[in-house]
């Protein structure tokens, strides 16, 4: 099971990214102590060019981590007929105990690594680089979160039994399952839509206020706000999936599950859904983490024009999400109110 093509890709490109932020390791502990734009020594020198170097391989390192995700569902999605007990990539992932987690924490990198490459795209934009003490010792603390993260997902992988008999998305997401995610389930249509619905014009529209007014030179606390919205969104956006927007898509007043979307037989609809609300998400959450630097001379017009840009793309993000359940709701033949 281990050679399937996806797992191969998938623990090759945790393997490589791992290895690859090791080996960035001792240049960022060297950059933290040594670098001072000001000075023009050979050290220096040699400091800024490898940095470009560094920059560019971090890049590609956490860009690699955002399209895991989206494979790593894929994956679990298309492994579910080989498990006896599976429906969906619930079955899959309650397997062995490291399913979720391993999930959990490729979701929790995604955005991590969503906010430090914004940082450092910010930086790269100024003169003097002001961010490289601060995006470096933020790397010393990512990687060992990737490093776990790796770790969990080969547990997965390398424990995966087509012996076990595995339970599904009906016990999981069940009213009567003492879990988190089984209390949004139940929540009942009227007071969960009204929380979707207010959740999601909420984000819009403090995105697109920020969208609109942001560029004041890096006064106000538009970010942050972006920020908060963005995470009270994407909570109300999984809570409102789980308790009723999932049941329009099926058409089945108890079917919670929120990976049966993205089984072909309902025409794929979840990445419908899914992909513009991470993709907003991320943005949201970036425009709060390069706020901070906004006060940064350098910085005072670049992180507001940034910010602004990040807010756009919540915004709209938020926008298709909030439309395309919207649709979902309307062409549905279920009536839950």
């Amino acid at each position: 099971m281990i050679f399937q093509p996806a797992i191969i890709a998938l623990l090759l490109s945790s393997a490589i990214c791992v290895l690859a932020l090791a080996a960035s390791m001792p240049f960022a502990i060297e950059v933290i102590r040594r670098w001072d734009i000001k000075s023009g020594s050979e050290r220096q020198l040699r400091l800024e060019r490898r940095t470009y170097l560094f920059s560019t391989l971090l890049v590609f390192v956490l860009a690699t981590q955002l399209a895991s995700v989206l494979l790593f569902v894929f994956n679990a999605e298309k492994m579910s007929g080989m498990f006896v007990g599976a429906m969906c990539a619930v079955g899959t992932l309650n397997v062995n105990p490291y399913g979720f987690p391993a999930l959990n924490a490729k979701i929790a990198l995604f955005f991590l690594a969503a906010m430090w490459l914004a940082i450092n795209y910010v930086d790269s934009r100024a003169r003097d680089y002001p961010l490289v003490h601060i995006k470096y010792a933020l790397l010393l603390l990512l990687a060992p979160l990737l490093a776990a993260s790796a770790w969990i997902e080969a547990q997965f992988f390398l424990d995966l039994k087509a012996d076990v008999i595995t339970s599904c998305c009906g016990s999981l997401f069940s009213e009567d399952t003492k879990t988190l995610v089984a209390e949004a389930s139940a929540l009942a249509p009227l007071p969960a839509m009204i929380l979707f619905y207010g959740a999601m014009g909420l984000a819009i529209g403090v995105s697109s206020f920020h969208w609109a007014h942001g560029g004041n030179g890096g006064r106000g606390r538009g970010g942050y706000a972006v920020a908060l919205a963005a995470a009270l969104g994407f909570a109300a956006a999984i809570a409102g999936i789980l308790s009723f927007i999932s049941l329009y898509i099926y058409e089945h007043p108890h079917h919670h599950c929120p990976f049966c979307v993205l089984k072909p037989e309902y025409g794929y609809q979840g990445y419908a859904l899914y992909l513009p609300l991470f993709v907003a998400t991320a943005a949201g959450l970036a425009a709060g983490a390069i706020r901070p630097f906004a006060h940064v001379a350098s910085l005072h017009v670049i992180v507001p024009e940034v910010s602004r840009r990040l807010a756009a793309i919540a915004s709209i993000g938020f926008l298709l999400t909030t439309a395309v359940a919207t649709v979902m709701i309307l062409n549905s033949n279920l009536v839950l109110l």
